[in-house]
C-alpha cells in the first residue's frame, strides 16, 4: 500500500520536472538558434484620402448631354419618316417602288413577302 502511495508521488514529481523542464521559446539552443523574426513583404503606405471639394455635377451634366442626344435622334427619325420610302404604301418598305410586272412574271420579294 505505502509502496503504491511512494509510486504515485515519484510520477506526480517526474510528470511536474518534465512540463517544467521543457525549454521556452526563446532560449537558444546549439541544435534550434533563435533567429530574430524579420518580414521580407514590401512595405504598404498608407494612402491618403482625397479632399472633398464639394458638390459635383457630373451626373446632371451627363443627364442633359443624353437628352441632347435623344433629342436630336428623334428629330432625324422625324424627318427621315417623311421621305415617301416610309410614307407612302406604294413602296411596301424598299427605296424604290416596286416594279409591277405582268402575272405570269412576278417574283416573290425577300424584304416585304409579297410577289410583285
Amino acid at each position: 500500500m505505502i509502496s503504491k502511495k511512494i509510486l504515485l508521488l515519484g510520477l506526480f514529481c517526474f510528470g511536474g520536472i518534465l512540463a517544467f523542464g521543457q525549454k521556452t521559446p526563446d532560449q537558444p539552443t546549439s541544435m534550434e538558434p533563435v533567429f530574430p523574426k524579420t518580414d521580407y513583404a514590401p512595405k504598404v503606405k498608407a494612402k491618403k484620402k482625397p479632399k472633398k471639394a464639394g458638390a459635383t455635377y457630373d451626373a446632371r451634366n451627363n443627364f442633359y448631354d443624353r437628352k441632347e442626344a435623344q433629342d436630336k435622334q428623334r428629330i432625324k427619325s422625324e424627318k427621315s419618316g417623311s421621305k415617301p420610302q416610309y410614307s407612302d404604301p406604294e413602296y411596301f418598305g424598299h427605296k424604290r417602288p416596286p416594279r409591277k410586272r405582268a402575272t405570269n412574271k412576278m417574283k416573290y420579294c425577300k424584304v416585304c413577302g409579297i410577289r410583285h
